[in-house]
Parts: structure tokens; sequence; C-alpha cells
């Protein structure tokens, strides 16, 4: 029976245990470009224990941003700085993955230190935004457009653009982002997407787009890295996008050779009442795991090493994500290998520690 510090391998990548930081978004680029502050947080993950470091979000166009300081890799000049994250992050033992994102309507926003309202262009914002059908994301936040045949095409090409420069910068995992009302959830969800064309509508149509970005990405990206997909699994509203369509999305993936589905939750619409507990998100996890026969990551208020142990023991996933935790403590997985009897973990610099 595996357990949480069991190595784990997809494809030809070997994960040195089933602990991955889950994407964060940062808050600290200027145009996008990775600096200091991305190279040492993402470094010092890795030196912490971790067994993957996924950057935060990283836009696939400028328009792509939730704010207009998220990172970005919409830019050959974008790969330079990055490739040094992952330089060190391999250097000290874990595995680099990048999310690839694109916010659609829910782009253009204050970071949350500044409220998270919509910013026009006179404060560093931008217009138009873009989504599935021209439905504003809440009564404060502005009109999208909804995209063209020919604007959904520069889409999936920009996703296609950006994983050539992830592998450029010598990431060893690919995230797509189709989770907490972005884009690609905007296509997923009814409550979002009103088209009626070959993008809207039926089931079929609605995961009709993310399902050519990854045809797209997976076509440049080498066939010995792992494709990781974020969803989220249910918009907890009646009449959205459920827990039983991520399950029918997930089958459909795997034959697209994605390799893990990371289960999230929610984000669509505002002011959605969801039952925050500890763990309350592994249940998405677990079926899709079992009904969809994919590996699955598990992610929402994880933070004892009992917990995330669980998880793993009982086959719920097979990897668990941890974000605040991970920020709070960048060595939790050395703290979490000493309490659960697994202490070569920790670096030998830092013996001294256990004195």
């Amino acid at each position: 029976m595996a357990h949480l510090f069991e190595p784990f391998k997809i494809r030809e990548v070997v994960f040195r245990n089933r602990i991955a930081v889950s994407p964060m978004c940062q808050y600290s680029s200027t145009n996008g470009y990775a600096n200091d502050w991305h190279v040492i947080h993402l470094a010092s993950r890795a030196v912490g224990g971790a067994g993957i470091v996924f950057t935060e979000a990283a836009a696939v166009e400028p328009r792509g941003r939730i704010s207009p300081q998220d990172l970005g890799i919409w830019s050959d000049s974008h790969i330079e700085t990055l490739a040094k994250a992952v330089a060190l992050i391999h250097n000290f033992g874990a595995v680099a993955g990048i999310q690839l994102a694109h916010a659609g309507r829910k782009a253009s926003t204050a970071k949350p230190s500044k409220g998270g309202k919509a910013l026009d262009e006179s404060q560093e914002g931008w217009r138009p935004l873009v989504s599935s059908s021209a439905i504003a994301f809440s009564k404060d936040s502005p009109v999208p457009e909804a995209l063209s045949i020919e604007g959904i095409q520069e889409i999936i090409d920009a996703f296609a653009q950006a994983a050539k420069r992830s592998l450029e910068a010598g990431f060893k995992i690919v995230e797509i982002h189709a989770a907490h009302g972005y884009l690609l959830h905007q296509f997923l969800s009814p409550l979002s997407n009103h088209r009626q064309d070959d993008y809207g509508g039926s089931f079929e149509n609605r995961t009709r787009l993310l399902r050519e970005v990854i045809q797209a990405v997976r076509e440049v990206w080498p066939q010995t890295h792992p494709l990781w997909v974020r969803i989220s699994a249910t918009d907890w509203v009646d009449n959205g996008w459920d827990i039983e369509q991520s399950i029918a999305l997930s089958d459909k993936l795997k034959s697209l050779e994605v390799d893990l589905i990371d289960n999230s939750s929610g984000g669509i619409i505002p002011g959605v009442h969801i039952p925050i507990k500890p763990g309350y998100q592994t249940q998405f996890a677990e079926r899709i795991r079992r009904e969809a026969n994919i590996h699955t990551g598990a992610v929402g208020l994880i933070t004892s090493p009992e917990q995330a142990d669980e998880i793993i023991r009982t086959e719920v996933a097979d990897i668990v994500l941890l974000g605040r935790e991970l920020l709070r403590n960048p060595y939790w997985p050395h703290l979490a290998a000493k309490q659960l009897g697994h202490d070569k973990l920790w670096p030998i610099q830092y013996d001294r520690a256990w004195v």
C-alpha cells in the first residue's frame, strides 16, 4: 500500500514523494516576468522537501492574467528567469511544474491585498475581456466579449506556444488550468456558456475547447512528460457543472493522454455557499480516480501529515497538493516525514534541527 513518502512515477518522471506545492498566485510580476521572489519562493519549497513544485498560474497571453501582477509565459523573453527557478527546483530534488492559464472574464482585477475589484485601463487594467459568452462574472464586473471561432483558435495556439516555452524552460509537468471560473471553466459550465455553436450547449460542445487545447499541447509536449489538468469538479450550484460531468470529462481526457486530474471546485459565479471543512474536496478526487480510472490529485484544507498520508494510503488520490500550509511552512514535508517515521528526507545542512 502506497504512503505519502513513497516515490511515484508518471511516464518517465519520478517524484520523490506524493506532496505537491499547489499553484499559488504571488502577485509579484511586472509584465508577466518572474523575478528573484519567484526563484527564491519556488526553490525554497524544493529545499523544503516537496516532491513537485508548481509555479503559480502563468498566463498564456497578456489579457489572460488575473491581475496586472500575474506571472506570464506568452513571450520567449519570459523563459530565462523561469529556467533559473526550474534549475534550482530540480537541483534540490523536486520536479518543476507549470500551470498554464487564461482568466477570461475574471481577468484585469486588483490583487487581493488591494481589494480584488475589476480594473479599467486607467488602473493598469485592460479591455476587452473575453469569455465563452457575453456574460459578466458579477454585477460589478465588465461584460466580456464572446470569443469568435477565430479567437478560440488563437487561444488554443496560445496554450500550445506556452507549452513549447515551458519545455524550453525545463519544466517536467504542464498543468492546464480549467478550474476556478477561469476561461476554460467558463466554456465547461452551462452557467457561463450560453453559446449556440459547436462550443456551447451539449456536454460534448462545452468540453470541446478544453479537449482541443489538450490535443494542441500534447502535440508539442513530450510523451515522456506528464500532462495534468485542474478542474472544478462541481460549481456547487444546481444546473451547473457537477461531479458526474467531471467524471465523464476525465474519462475523455484520459484518452487524450492526460495523466492526472487535479480536483478543486467552485469559482464560476460569486456568492455560492461551499461547505468548507478539512479535506472537503477529496471526495471528488476519489470518485474520479475510481470511476474514470485516472490518476488524481487532492486539494482543499489538507494540513496534517496524518490526513495527507491517509488520503494516499486509502487510495483517495495519488498526489496531495498543499497551498496555504506550504506558505506558512515551506519545510512541512520534512516535519511530516519525521512525524510519520520517514526522517531521511531532512537535508544534511539542517541536521541540527533535530537536536
